[in-house]
Protein backbone atom coordinates (compact mmCIF):
# COMPACT_ATOMS: atom_id res chain seq x y z
CA UNK A 1 0.00 0.00 0.00
CA UNK A 2 1.33 3.45 -0.94
CA UNK A 3 1.93 5.94 1.82
CA UNK A 4 0.71 9.48 1.58
CA UNK A 5 3.03 12.23 2.76
CA UNK A 6 1.51 14.85 4.97
CA UNK A 7 3.10 18.27 4.93
CA UNK A 8 2.84 20.49 7.97
CA UNK A 9 3.32 24.18 7.30
CA UNK A 10 4.96 25.61 10.38
CA UNK A 11 6.42 28.98 9.55
CA UNK A 12 8.10 31.29 11.94
CA UNK A 13 6.30 34.56 12.35
CA UNK A 14 8.10 37.65 13.44
CA UNK A 15 6.43 40.65 14.97
CA UNK A 16 8.78 43.56 15.48
CA UNK A 17 8.26 44.53 19.11
CA UNK A 18 10.32 47.71 18.62
CA UNK A 19 7.77 48.90 16.07
CA UNK A 20 4.94 48.27 18.53
CA UNK A 21 6.83 50.02 21.33
CA UNK A 22 7.38 53.03 19.06
CA UNK A 23 3.70 53.03 18.13
CA UNK A 24 2.69 53.03 21.80
CA UNK A 25 5.26 55.71 22.65
CA UNK A 26 4.12 57.95 19.81
CA UNK A 27 0.35 57.51 20.14
CA UNK A 28 -0.12 56.51 23.74
CA UNK A 29 -1.89 53.35 24.78
CA UNK A 30 -5.38 54.32 23.60
CA UNK A 31 -4.14 55.65 20.25
CA UNK A 32 -1.92 52.64 19.59
CA UNK A 33 -4.76 50.27 20.47
CA UNK A 34 -7.03 52.05 18.00
CA UNK A 35 -4.39 51.88 15.25
CA UNK A 36 -3.69 48.20 15.93
CA UNK A 37 -7.38 47.31 15.99
CA UNK A 38 -8.04 49.10 12.72
CA UNK A 39 -4.93 47.60 11.13
CA UNK A 40 -5.86 44.07 12.16
CA UNK A 41 -9.41 44.53 10.86
CA UNK A 42 -7.96 45.86 7.60
CA UNK A 43 -5.58 42.91 7.26
CA UNK A 44 -8.40 40.42 7.83
CA UNK A 45 -10.66 42.19 5.36
CA UNK A 46 -7.96 42.35 2.69
CA UNK A 47 -7.11 38.66 3.06
CA UNK A 48 -10.75 37.71 2.57
CA UNK A 49 -11.08 40.08 -0.34
CA UNK A 50 -7.92 38.73 -1.97
CA UNK A 51 -9.28 35.19 -1.96
CA UNK A 52 -12.42 36.46 -3.67
CA UNK A 53 -10.41 38.39 -6.26
CA UNK A 54 -8.43 35.27 -7.14
CA UNK A 55 -11.65 33.28 -7.56
CA UNK A 56 -13.07 36.01 -9.80
CA UNK A 57 -9.84 36.48 -11.80
CA UNK A 58 -9.54 40.13 -10.78
CA UNK A 59 -5.77 40.46 -10.78
CA UNK A 60 -5.58 44.26 -10.67
CA UNK A 61 -7.69 44.33 -7.51
CA UNK A 62 -5.68 41.45 -6.03
CA UNK A 63 -2.46 43.37 -6.60
CA UNK A 64 -3.93 46.54 -5.08
CA UNK A 65 -5.11 44.68 -1.97
CA UNK A 66 -1.74 42.95 -1.55
CA UNK A 67 0.06 46.31 -1.79
CA UNK A 68 -2.23 47.73 0.89
CA UNK A 69 -1.41 44.71 3.06
CA UNK A 70 2.29 45.46 2.70
CA UNK A 71 1.83 49.03 3.93
CA UNK A 72 -0.41 48.11 6.86
CA UNK A 73 1.76 45.16 7.94
CA UNK A 74 4.89 47.31 7.87
CA UNK A 75 3.15 50.00 9.91
CA UNK A 76 2.39 47.61 12.78
CA UNK A 77 5.63 45.63 12.74
CA UNK A 78 4.77 42.50 10.73
CA UNK A 79 7.75 42.15 8.37
CA UNK A 80 7.16 38.52 7.32
CA UNK A 81 3.53 39.27 6.50
CA UNK A 82 4.59 42.32 4.45
CA UNK A 83 7.27 40.35 2.61
CA UNK A 84 4.91 37.54 1.62
CA UNK A 85 2.21 40.02 0.55
CA UNK A 86 4.84 41.57 -1.71
CA UNK A 87 5.59 38.08 -3.08
CA UNK A 88 1.90 37.78 -3.99
CA UNK A 89 2.16 41.09 -5.86
CA UNK A 90 5.20 39.94 -7.82
CA UNK A 91 3.72 36.53 -8.69
CA UNK A 92 0.50 38.19 -9.84
CA UNK A 93 2.28 40.82 -11.90
CA UNK A 94 4.26 38.21 -13.85
CA UNK A 95 1.17 36.06 -14.35
CA UNK A 96 2.54 32.99 -12.55
CA UNK A 97 -0.70 31.43 -11.32
CA UNK A 98 0.99 28.55 -9.47
CA UNK A 99 3.26 30.93 -7.59
CA UNK A 100 0.33 33.24 -6.95
CA UNK A 101 -1.72 30.42 -5.42
CA UNK A 102 1.23 29.20 -3.34
CA UNK A 103 2.18 32.63 -2.04
CA UNK A 104 -1.43 33.54 -1.30
CA UNK A 105 -1.84 30.32 0.70
CA UNK A 106 1.37 31.15 2.54
CA UNK A 107 0.15 34.70 3.15
CA UNK A 108 -3.05 33.41 4.71
CA UNK A 109 -1.10 31.05 7.01
CA UNK A 110 1.34 33.78 8.01
CA UNK A 111 -1.50 36.27 8.36
CA UNK A 112 -3.33 34.11 10.85
CA UNK A 113 -0.21 33.49 12.88
CA UNK A 114 0.95 37.13 12.70
CA UNK A 115 -2.41 38.48 13.82
CA UNK A 116 -2.38 36.05 16.75
CA UNK A 117 1.18 37.12 17.62
CA UNK A 118 0.18 40.80 17.67
CA UNK A 119 -2.80 39.94 19.89
CA UNK A 120 -0.47 38.05 22.24
CA UNK A 121 1.93 41.01 22.44
CA UNK A 122 -0.95 43.40 23.05
CA UNK A 123 -2.14 41.20 25.91
CA UNK A 124 1.32 41.47 27.48
CA UNK A 125 1.15 45.26 27.49
CA UNK A 126 -2.18 45.45 29.30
Amino acid sequence: MAKLAVLHHEEGVRVDPDCLVALYAELGEAGAERVLSRAMEELNARLTEMQRFVDEGRTAQLTRSARLLVKVAEQIGMPSFARVADDVVRATEVGDHAAQAATLARLIRIGDRSLNAVCDLRDLTV
